[in-house]
């Protein structure tokens, strides 16, 4: 299975003190001698980590294909049509949220930035909550490919299985081990779905070193975009240690 490398938190840990380190575009470099498959970074409306310089200098110099994360926001939608990524995938964005939180909503005022994007040649994900509603929705949009939302998932495991529960950040969900079956279960269903519509399928957000597993056992999944577990663990073990954990636990190599 592909990985993508979200290096997002690279910014982030920046501009806490806004400075110019760490460099995100000396992590695009890591990343591929690490064996990592994509590079996906978030430029937000607010620009909180990401700017449009990074943006810019990571494009034309990654090896590697890279994943613009992006609301529908017209200057950004403009940038990427001139720099041109592999891929945009289209999310949901709120200015007080800490992350993306849920899938993106669908209507037909998508289908002219799908299209400009396209014409661009550009691919273009839809990062969605793993429901067929969303599935048919996407397709009939013509998307090339949906990014299923694996947040709940990712959450419910949390809370059972690490002490979070205990912590400030506690979500307070209640899960139980059916909870999380069932969340398994439904993200397995979607996967199915859109592959058999003929959409390429990835998934994403809040995966770790204990929860991925199982997401990679689902087969109609293809890639993986994952951030801040992996930037969180090469804190303690180097970047590229924490790209090679990762990578072993998706297993093949998954070049393109």
């Amino acid at each position: 299975m592909r990985l993508g490398i979200n290096i997002d938190h690279i910014a982030t840990l920046r501009e806490a003190r806004k400075t110019n380190q760490p460099d995100p575009l000396e992590a695009v470099f890591i990343c591929e001698k690490a064996g990592a498959n994509q590079i996906t970074m978030h430029l937000r409306e607010d620009r909180r980590h990401m700017n449009d310089f990074d943006l810019k200098r990571i494009i034309e110099s990654s090896f590697l294909p890279v994943n613009l994360e992006c609301a529908l926001d017209h200057d950004i939608l403009d940038m990427a049509c001139s720099l041109k990524p592999a891929r945009v995938t289209l999310v949901p964005e709120k200015r007080e949220e800490v992350t993306t939180e849920g899938g993106l909503r669908l209507d037909s005022k998508l289908k002219t930035p799908i299209k400009k994007l396209q014409d661009a040649g550009i691919e273009v994900a839809l990062f969605i909550d793993p429901s067929f509603d969303s599935i048919f929705q996407a397709c009939e949009l013509e998307s090339n490919a949906i990014e299923l939302h694996t947040g709940r998932y990712a959450n419910l495991s949390l809370e059972l299985f690490t002490n979070l529960k205990r912590t400030h950040n506690a979500l307070k969900l209640n899960a139980t081990k059916a909870n999380l079956e069932d969340e398994l279960t439904v993200l397995k269903l979607a996967s199915k779905k859109g592959l058999d519509l003929g959409l390429k399928v990835y998934a994403g957000h809040g995966l770790n070193y204990q929860n991925t597993q199982a997401i990679v056992d689902i087969k109609e999944i293809e890639e993986l975009n994952i951030g801040h577990s992996i930037i969180a663990r090469a804190v303690f073990v180097g970047l590229p240690q924490a790209i090679k954990e990762m990578k072993e636990i998706c297993g093949s190599d998954g070049r393109f």
